[in-house]
């Protein structure tokens, strides 16, 4: 049964992964294109972060091979913004108890085999740190990690799980 299930599934034109994506079949390409910083405070290397990492998600979780140009699914966007402000104030005082970095990505999809899944959106995510033990300078690089992984996860998902 599982079988036949599995085979219909194909037959549909869509392949299904176990990761949770769905590529369609006949889709063996994707060009990602450098992700430019655009953002009011730039972070010096979430560019090139930002973009090897899409590359590696793709790479690891995809049976797409990445192409320089002209990909049967093409990304391509850039970073709009980079903030770091108070995201709780300590009570009887006007200093942050927490603080959050957000970062904002705007990421325009095509896919020519299937354009009705094209997309132009924007992704935003955001993480809270504290600054009491250690300043931002050291806790930085981490964070814009952190970040990036669940960037790279949401555009990843929104082009291959339609989620």
């Amino acid at each position: 049964m599982m079988v036949l299930g599995l085979s219909f599934i194909a037959a549909c034109g869509i392949r299904y992964s176990f990761s949770g994506g769905s590529i369609p079949a006949d889709m063996k390409t994707v060009t990602i294109h450098f992700i430019e910083n655009q953002a009011p405070i730039v972070y010096p290397t979430l560019s090139e972060t930002l973009t090897e990492r899409l590359k590696a998600r793709i790479r690891t979780q995809s049976r797409l091979s990445q192409v320089a140009n002209d990909g049967d699914g093409v990304f391509e966007g850039k970073i709009t913004n980079y903030t770091i402000g108070p995201a709780a104030v300590e009570a009887g005082t006007d200093r942050a108890a927490l603080n959050r970095l957000t970062i904002t990505v705007m990421i325009k999809y095509t896919n020519s085999i299937q354009p009705e899944d094209d997309f132009e959106l924007p992704f935003t995510r955001y993480k809270d740190f504290s600054s009491a033990t250690q300043p931002i300078q050291v806790q930085e690089e981490q964070i814009v990690k952190d970040i990036v992984e669940m960037l790279t996860e949401d555009i990843y998902n929104r082009a291959f799980a339609n989620w």
